[in-house]
């Protein structure tokens, strides 16, 4: 889950350069979307793989 955050994140990151730059109102506010939505993600990837606590490979 954590990839499919960190991959949302550079989708928005990428979309956010395009759409901030004024090539595009409409790509503007979903790269917004996409971008928070990416963050929320990543925050909840993040914390329940610090709570689960994997064990070491060895």
């Amino acid at each position: 889950m954590l990839g499919w955050a960190v991959t949302f994140l550079v989708v928005a990151l990428i979309a956010a350069i395009l759409g901030f730059g004024g090539v595009a109102g409409t790509a503007m506010e979903a790269a917004k979307i996409v971008f928070f939505v990416a963050i929320a993600l990543f925050l909840i990837s993040a914390v329940s793989g610090a709570v689960r606590g994997r064990a070491p490979r060895i």
